[in-house]
């Protein structure tokens, strides 16, 4: 009965809409309304750009961090590792989840990619670590938010399974999913980027200036 109780204020903390509160308090907007349409990091450094678009990845992360951590009012998980990791990807997966139909914005949120991390940033640091790695790596490349997005997912199994050969069949189940729903939620953004059409975050701009001064010399 207390797991159920966390999971649902695990995704009660998960539906808190950072971007739509911050695109309403600051520009009086519904960020829903413009760009892709989407609640999520992405979209806001698209349109609002990249100050309240890293403001929004960060919170939203945090939102993630923070599901994961109500396991510690549960005295028995503190000292059940097996346990203790199921219960956690428990929680992270039901702020997921709020993140991508938050009851405080009318079922309608982001993708949940920025929680995603956040969460697996409080399951285990390293794996997370290496997966920011790929997407900032990513980002730097091609200034694609969610081609970054989708590599970095994808490189949650290979981290999982086969770099650091996890045996927990639910983490290595979860991983694979993750994967996948990455994939799937950025089945537009794919195809954009097939199509040449997909746009590039407002970021690296001088970089990319030196690099056409360099063209015309």
């Amino acid at each position: 009965m207390k797991e159920i109780l966390l999971i649902i204020f695990a995704y009660l903390i998960g539906s808190i809409p950072t971007a739509l509160i911050i695109s309403k308090r600051f520009f009086d907007i519904d960020i829903r309304e413009y760009g892709s349409g989407n609640m999520g990091a992405t979209n806001t450094f698209r349109v609002l750009g990249p100050r309240y678009g890293t403001i929004v990845m960060v919170s939203d992360m945090l939102k993630g961090m923070a599901a994961v951590a109500l396991y510690n009012f549960l005295p028995h998980y503190i000292h059940n590792e097996l346990d203790r990791t199921n219960l956690m990807i428990g929680l992270g997966l039901a702020a997921v989840i709020g993140h991508i139909f938050p009851i405080w914005a009318e079922f309608r949120g982001g993708k949940g990619v920025a929680t995603l991390f956040g969460m697996i940033l409080a399951i285990q640091p390293e794996i997370a670590v290496l997966c920011v790695g790929v997407f900032i790596s990513v980002l730097y490349i091609t200034r694609y938010i969610s081609l970054s997005s989708i590599l970095a997912g994808v490189a949650l199994p290979i981290c999982v399974l086969w770099i650091y050969n996890e045996h927990e069949v639910f983490y290595r189940v979860f991983a694979v999913a993750v994967a996948c729903l990455v994939v799937l939620t950025h089945q537009k953004n794919i195809s954009r980027l097939l199509k040449g059409n997909e746009s590039r975050v407002p970021i690296l701009k001088h970089r990319d200036r030196r690099k056409n001064r360099r063209k015309l010399l």
